[in-house]
């Protein structure tokens, strides 16, 4: 009953953001078999018919909620690569009792290698920060990134199997540089932010277009009709 009402919910402001602008009204574009993990406020639709104890995970924007990465590896074995530069998120990973599968690494992902301005969010109870210029009453802090390829280069992968991305706002350049970069990834789920004025619809339907032309097909789409899965239906990465 509460999930109905969840997404009676989710599609109500949905709805409401359309009016605004704010909502693409987009729809999937392939069917695949489809499994929903991890807890209601942190969960990701996977297709897992190609994932293995061999595949390549990388998550980035991990917070203080794990159970997506927790069920991959309980489900597949998987070893997930996971990816957060913020100090609460950090801190709270630390007192964690973590599956010898699961590796953090304490830096965020980019379109560049360096270091970034993340702002913190409003409310303080918050873990999440952004790079996207936002109003906030707080301080940014300066905080390392790197590229995709980058990281891939640093760790030994020539692909990714699965990759994840909660990071507020940054994921439009992080997939302008993979799609330029031509990076082998099978799987992408991403939060898009075009609910924030900031960014906007159009942000996210160019990136849509991109990773249509790159031969990436949407899956799956939230119910917030925010988090979308694509599947790189034309498969270079075994080529």
């Amino acid at each position: 009953m509460n999930s109905l009402l969840s997404n009676s919910y989710n599609s109500l402001k949905r709805i409401v953001r359309r009016i605004r602008g704010q909502d693409l009204g987009q729809e999937r574009q392939v069917t695949c078999t489809e499994l929903q993990l991890g807890n209601e406020k942190a969960q990701w639709c996977i297709c897992p018919d190609s994932l293995s104890a061999c595949s390549v995970v990388y998550s980035f924007g991990v917070g203080e909620d794990i159970s997506f990465d927790l069920e991959l590896i309980r489900l597949f074995g998987v070893c997930v690569h996971a990816f957060d530069p913020t100090p609460k998120s950090i801190e709270w990973l630390r007192k964690q009792s973590l599956p010898e599968n699961f590796v953090f690494h304490d830096y965020g992902i980019a379109h560049h290698d360096g270091i970034c301005t993340f702002l913190p969010p409003e409310n303080s109870a918050h873990v999440s920060h952004t790079i996207i210029d936002r109003k906030s009453l707080r301080p940014g802090i300066e905080l390392p990134v790197w590229r995709l390829a980058s990281i891939m280069k640093s760790l030994g992968h020539h692909k990714i199997d699965l990759l994840k991305m909660d990071v507020e706002g940054a994921e439009y350049g992080v997939i302008e540089d993979l799609l330029n970069g031509g990076l082998a990834v099978g799987q992408l789920l991403v939060e898009f932010h075009h609910r924030w004025t900031e960014l906007g619809a159009e942000k996210t339907k160019e990136s849509i277009r991109a990773l249509n032309r790159a031969g990436y097909s949407i899956f799956s789409i939230s119910a917030s009709g925010e988090e979308y899965g694509f599947l790189k239906t034309v498969n270079e990465l075994y080529l």
